[in-house]
């Protein structure tokens, strides 16, 4: 596939996703997508032949590239030196601003409201975004243990755990995602939650 037609697919994707995210799968039309990327119609279902597996193609690029963007703001644990509450801070605080940004909230409200029709894209998108996340964050607290940063623990457990300090409040606060949380809020979120991590990991 040459670099111009995989540019093209991408940004009709981009172009799905955002019209998907405004109207939903029944109301969203293939012409307007079309018209969001710049793009002729019949382009659109060179690329994708019909709106099911454009629809799937979208929420899976999105869930791709939010999970990109939770794998960076994780990867300084990996060498969090002796500072590691300050390390945890920084992650904290960018995954929250990640997943409380309007392209994982929208990720979230489309697979939730699609269940229905798509069954199984829930379950491809946990496995893409947070199966993924916790995975990765469980290798940084086994390397962290194993340096002594964090007391010997379970890491799987412990990168779960991490996670639900985070997001179980984040879910709250925004009411489900239907509230954009302001960033002093995400902030007091994220010391909090590595206060109490600290608390029960720290060496």
């Amino acid at each position: 596939m040459t670099k111009a037609r995989v540019d093209k697919r991408q940004t009709i994707l981009d172009a799905a996703f955002t019209v998907f995210a405004r109207h939903g799968y029944a109301r969203a039309s293939v012409q307007e997508i079309a018209d969001e990327a710049k793009a002729a119609k019949p382009t659109v279902y060179n690329h994708f032949g019909d709106k099911e597996a454009l629809f799937r193609g979208a929420m899976v690029a999105t869930a791709d590239s939010v999970a990109a963007d939770t794998l960076d703001a994780i990867e300084p644990l990996r060498e969090a030196g002796a500072d590691v509450r300050a390390t945890l801070r920084t992650a904290a605080s960018r995954l929250l601003r990640i997943c409380s940004g309007e392209r994982s909230r929208a990720l979230r409200s489309l697979a939730y409201a699609e269940l229905a029709a798509f069954p199984e894209l829930a379950v491809t998108m946990q496995e893409r975004t947070s199966v993924h996340l916790t995975e990765a964050l469980a290798d940084r607290f086994a390397r962290l243990a194993l340096s002594g940063a964090l007391r010997s623990c379970d890491p799987a457990r412990a990168a779960e755990q991490f996670l639900a300090l985070l997001i179980g409040p984040l879910e709250s606060r925004s009411r489900l995602g239907t509230r954009a949380v302001p960033a002093g809020e995400l902030e007091g979120m994220a010391e909090s939650a590595v206060d109490t991590f600290v608390r029960a990991y720290g060496p």
